[in-house]
């Protein structure tokens, strides 16, 4: 094929719609406005949330196209927005786009409003600038948006909000980023711009909806509108057929016409001096103001010279490329050079991307071919690929590549980086470079105060004994504050009303040797079981829950099973999972200020629950209310109350590796195998609003440390165990898992018969027992008939604090620790007899 034949397929032929090769072999259809086909193409993603990709053909991202096609579709959308809300009403209003693809699509839009200043989110973190929000794209490859405005208060207004992004899909990021905004700056106008309307009929009425919630108006602007058909296990088949076409991750070339990295590049590399001026934001990451643009306008002439004077002769097609989320820049040179140059040169403009996009060489698919590179940026997110689709082959005969200052980098010119990449298929390559903006916060006026950013996550081993990259606790460390009360004056406090559980802590119980040896031989006979449930409900969650869930394990008990369950996924499927630890108090619920952290760096729907066992169910049902309520405060949707727990004996969750009540020797003993971290606190004089809620790091306690043999001996089982765990899995997913909340019938029951009348003081299960025995004072113990070596450590601390145990037909756990009611120094339990201490 002729480098001028590649360009007119990678452009799509007469007659051959460059979606037909994903629609013919996926069964997807795209229906809709006549244009739409014409707008767009498809493609196949390498993303584990959705198969495919649609794929502009005017908006400059992947496909290559006129600068005067892509900004004349932006600006005439800002035209619309502009008879939509009148001249008065123009004139107050921001534009927001939305990184990384929308930006360049957003500033246009705003060009087209009129004076509006313009404001794009941002993956950039940038030292000394200030968050005025951020939120997640729950359907990205790169999730994290940040709002990084050099003057707080652009936000802050009160005209109309215009939001663009390339398309509307189901709409959720756009109304979670409304919602956030509407939080802090109410408004009463808000418009969403894109290209494409592509919201199924379910996804439709919502906007309508949303906007009734919020007491404000929202419309609608798009260039075309449809639907995306997708049938039944699109995104599996969309991954086989990545599978099958990907090319071998180790050669970093282009598909499918790339040679080896060994190659030496063919084309020359050579620097145009731009002459950008020096008061002009390089784009809108941190705002662009109508005195922004007419500086722009006025020396745009002048560069897009300089760079019509660097091209070669007799050039007669040239790209210009822009990067990730500088579009704005490189569109509005590459427009102003087109007319420069006249018809004799065809000047063409697209940008690099962060997008893993499937290259397949066939007229009838919009990715023809890709070339891959390393990041130059030093980006938040740490190293990676980054992609230039349809350039290779599409006979440039120059290549005009703009970055920022801030990407010029050695990275950038390395054997491997984009320049000598672009030069392995272009004859020139020129580079532009803009000064990234610095912004210049001093001068900026103050927005309405809000409360400070919340603290990164406490880790080990500063906090904790558990490796760093095992568990971020979401937490304040008290280790300096004295919270330990003895047992009975804590015990008589709680029921007397005068304190709660979680403003105190028990003095950590120190085993006894003979103890100690019950721990070490309950893990020898259990870390096979316990690998088994680790891995069955690690499969559950990774195939009901999400391919790449965000572990959020209840502290302190979940903790450990959080740690085993990242470990069974890197062990099993090489995956790298978030994990962090939140606190949740009965009575009071989940901290509010974790759950916002959460949802500032993770997708909520990502988001796993994950907890040691569950006893009658409190803390699931804890979470589900504390759940409802923050969503009712804070308006953030998407977590899901679902615990994920290694056992589940109460029937009360649907995610768990088994039902059996169980030896769960983490339940042993207190923080010695928790990572040396007590129990949580919440106490007002500690924990203020804004605060994580605390817990303590016991660092004296190193040499009694038993987390790391808890967590190696039940890891080490995991190649034991796998052929199991498939199978247990396989089970458990086509089995009917309701729950029948049997457990919390049983404790009503329990407490009604022993006359306690609260079934706060009942704790069914091995686990909650050997808590009542360790930190609560303890009444009795109830034993199923027959239980043996899962209650040997149960029966030690009985004997050791002259609790009676006593044996009961048809018991639905292992065992009940009864907590003495209504307790006293000195009082009688239920049945009138005193408790021995």
């Amino acid at each position: 094929m002729t480098e001028r034949a590649h360009a007119a397929h990678a452009e799509g032929e007469a007659g051959v719609w460059s979606g037909s090769w994903v629609a013919e072999r996926l069964g997807v259809e795209l229906t809709g406005d006549e244009a739409l086909t014409g707008l767009l193409g498809l493609a196949l993603r390498r993303n584990p949330k959705r198969a495919h990709l649609l794929v502009s053909n005017v908006l400059g991202k992947h496909v290559p196209q006129s600068p005067s096609v892509v900004y004349g579709h932006g600006v005439a959308l800002g035209r619309r927005v502009r008879d939509l809300l009148g001249a008065e009403a123009a004139e107050r209003a921001v534009v927001l786009g939305y990184a990384e693809t929308a930006t360049g699509l957003g500033h246009s839009v705003a060009d087209g409003l009129g004076p509006a200043p313009y404001l794009h989110s941002t993956r950039r973190t940038v030292t000394g600038v200030a968050r005025a929000g951020g939120f997640e794209e729950s359907h990205s490859h790169a999730t994290s948006h940040l709002l990084l405005p050099e003057n707080p208060a652009l936000l802050a207004g009160d005209g109309p909000l215009v939001l663009v992004d390339d398309e509307f899909s189901t709409g959720n990021t756009v109304l979670n980023t409304v919602r956030a905004l509407h939080e802090r700056y109410p408004r009463k106008r808000y418009v969403v711009v894109a290209l494409v309307d592509m919201r199924s009929p379910a996804d439709a009425g919502r906007l309508d909806d949303f906007a009734r919630e919020i007491g404000a108006r929202v419309d609608l602007v798009t260039t075309a509108s449809g639907t995306v058909r997708l049938p039944p296990g699109v995104l599996e088949k969309g991954q086989e057929l990545v599978a099958r076409h990907e090319a071998p991750t180790t050669e970093p070339t282009t598909e499918p016409t790339g040679r080896g990295p060994a190659a030496a590049p063919s084309g020359s590399v050579e620097r145009v001096d731009l002459g950008w001026p020096h008061d002009v934001p390089d784009g809108g990451r941190h705002g662009f103001t109508a005195e922004d643009r007419g500086r722009l306008e006025g020396a745009l002439p002048g560069m897009a010279a300089r760079i019509a004077e660097a091209l070669p002769a007799g050039a007669r097609r040239v790209l210009v490329l822009g990067f990730e989320e500088l579009m704005y820049a490189p569109l509005r040179l590459a427009r102003v050079l087109e007319q420069t140059v006249g018809g004799d040169v065809d000047v063409r403009y697209s940008t690099t991307t962060r997008s893993p996009v499937l290259a397949v060489d066939d007229p009838g698919y919009a990715i023809r071919t890709r070339l891959v590179f390393p990041a130059h940026d030093d980006p938040a997110d740490g190293p990676g690929e980054r992609y230039a689709y349809n350039v290779a082959g599409a006979g440039f005969d120059a290549v005009v590549a703009v970055v920022d200052s801030a990407a010029d980098t050695p990275a950038l010119h390395a054997p491997d980086g984009l320049a000598a990449r672009l030069a392995d298929h272009v004859p020139h390559v020129l580079l532009a470079v803009v000064p990234s903006y610095v912004p210049h916060a001093s001068h900026a006026p103050q927005a309405p105060e809000r409360p400070s950013m919340l603290p990164e996550p406490l880790r080990g081993p500063a906090f904790s004994s558990y490796a760093p990259d095992e568990v971020g606790w979401l937490l304040q460390d008290l280790s300096d504050v004295t919270l330990e009360a003895p047992t009975e004056e804590r015990e008589e406090a709680i029921q007397s009303g005068g304190a709660h559980y979680a403003e105190s802590l028990p003095v950590e119980y120190q085993p006894s040797e003979q103890y100690q040896e019950l721990f070490h031989a309950a893990l020898e006979t259990s870390a096979a079981r316990l690998a088994r449930a680790v891995g069955a409900v690690t499969e559950i969650v990774l195939a009901e829950r999400s391919p790449r869930p965000v572990l959020v394990s209840l502290a302190r008990a979940g903790t450990p099973v959080g740690v085993l369950m990242r470990r069974w996924a890197r062990f099993r499927h090489g995956l790298d999972l978030p994990h962090y630890a939140v606190s949740i108090v009965r009575g009071r619920g989940i901290d509010a200020n974790a759950l916002r952290w959460l949802a500032d760096h993770h997708d909520p729907a990502d988001v796993v629950f994950v907890d040691g066992w569950t006893g009658k169910g409190a803390i699931t049902r804890e979470l589900a209310a504390a759940l409802r309520d923050f969503e009712a405060s804070d308006g953030v949707t998407g977590f899901d109350p679902e615990i994920a727990v290694l056992a589940d004996p109460g029937s009360c969750v649907r995610t768990y590796g088994t039902r059996d009540d169980f030896l769960i020797p983490s339940a042993c003993l207190n923080s010695t195998v928790s990572g040396l971290i007590s129990r949580t606190v919440l106490r007002a004089d500690l924990v203020g609003p804004h605060d994580f809620h605390g817990a303590k790091f016991y660092r004296e306690l190193a040499g009694a440390d038993l987390s790391p043999d808890f967590l190696d001996a039940v890891s080490a089982r995991f190649p034991d165990v796998t052929e199991t765990v498939d199978a247990q899995a396989k089970d458990l997913l086509s089995a009917d898992r309701t729950p029948t909340w049997e457990g919390w019938a049983a404790v009503e029951r329990i407490s009604e018969e022993y006359g306690i009348h609260d079934v706060n003081l009942v704790k069914p299960g091995v686990g909650e027992t050997t808590r009542v025995m360790l930190r609560r004072v303890p009444w009795k113990v109830l034993a199923r008939a027959g239980a043996g070596a899962d209650l040997a450590h149960v029966r030690l601390l009985a004997e050791q604090r002259g609790v009676p145990v006593e044996e009961v037909a048809d018991l639905p756990y292992t065992c009940v620790g009864l907590i003495h009611p209504q307790y006293t120094r000195g009082a009688t339990g239920a049945d009138g007899k005193a408790v021995t201490l």
